[in-house]
């Protein structure tokens, strides 16, 4: 069924995650756009005050305190929106948390919990956004990353659960088509991001976490998600250097594998001290869309290319190439 979906200023949004991040520099891109937007997240002071500076540059926010984990704190900030706004027109699936850890050395009690704000967090919000969308239609985004298609060695438990997202919407994307109801369905894949994400994480290794280069600006993601807020779209890598990642990883597995273990050094900085408290079971320093650490790139031709057919299959096409190549060298050595 065809999907006709409202421009950004005519719409309710849900943002999850809401606090920081990605879920944060959604929400302001949104609602500086003339959204109506509903932030949500477990920080109820942080989000007070972001939904204040909102409303006092001239937009209309609100927010629901909860726990993406707990689908009876999803259902309520749904019912929220509704109460305040009068529907949903797209619901946006942000939260997440991660472990920095050897998956040997990872604490159960932190994978579950991880999987719980991570997976869970995204079922409950794919199964609420449904049932006030399935009428008269609507987005439902979520963001994954681009270890949704590779490995990721040091952070082995949040790219499991992102492999796991991957498969839940691709699945739920064909049953809501199967069931012709008028929900476009869309996974983004950010690269790495300059956000709080790395401070926020439950950390193992030693030294203070870090993502590995090359790292985008979150203001590219929010751009993506409210991009496929008004047109269909399918799934959206953010970031060139992420792409590369995944097209090594497709045609040339055995170099990732040998490539792979030069990762962990790159996952930390052994000159500065690990963050002292992360964010798994309580929020932590909200209110920040970027890590003040790592700037983010604030162009990626690889995203522009994907807003223009022919360009991405060139740029594909140059990849794959430099795929093949890699694949026949290693071969003949």
């Amino acid at each position: 069924m065809p999907v006709r979906l409202k421009p950004i200023d005519r719409q309710v949004i849900v943002v999850t995650g809401a606090s920081s991040g990605i879920g944060l520099a959604t929400a302001r891109m949104a609602a500086a756009r003339g959204a109506k937007v509903l932030l949500v997240s477990r920080d109820g002071d942080a989000l007070a005050r972001i939904v204040r500076e909102i409303d006092a540059a001239g937009g209309s926010a609100d927010f629901a305190t909860g726990d993406v984990g707990d689908l009876r704190d999803v259902q309520r900030a749904a019912a929220k929106a509704v109460e305040r706004f009068g529907r949903i027109d797209s619901w946006i699936n942000v939260a997440g948390v991660a472990i920095y850890a050897k998956l040997v050395d990872t604490p159960m009690d932190e994978h579950e919990r991880l999987m719980r704000t991570n997976y869970w967090g995204v079922v409950n919000g794919c199964l609420t956004a449904i049932e006030h969308l399935q009428r008269a239609g609507g987005a439902l985004i979520t963001v994954g990353s681009i270890v949704s298609d590779i490995p990721s060695p040091g952070m082995g438990a949040y790219a499991a659960s992102k492999h796991a997202i991957k498969g839940y919407v691709g699945a739920l994307r064909i049953e809501v088509e199967a069931d012709r109801l008028p929900i476009a369905i869309t996974l983004v894949k950010p690269s790495g991001i300059d956000t709080p994400i790395a401070q926020h994480a439950a950390n193992h290794l030693d030294g203070e976490a870090k993502l590995p280069p090359p790292v985008y600006a979150p203001e590219l993601v929010a751009e993506a998600i409210l991009r496929a807020a008004q047109r269909p779209t399918r799934d959206v890598t953010v970031g060139g250097g992420g792409r590369m990642q995944v097209l090594v990883a497709q045609h040339v597995p055995a170099l990732l594998d040998r490539l792979g273990g030069t990762l962990l050094p790159m996952l930390r900085d052994p000159r500065r001290a690990p963050t002292p408290q992360d964010n798994l079971d309580a929020p932590n320093d909200n209110g920040r869309v970027h890590s003040g650490i790592q700037p983010g790139r604030r162009v990626s031709a690889y995203q522009a290319a994907q807003r223009h057919p022919l360009a991405t299959a060139s740029v594909v096409g140059a990849a794959l190439g430099l795929a093949v190549l890699a694949r026949w060298g290693t071969r003949r050595g």
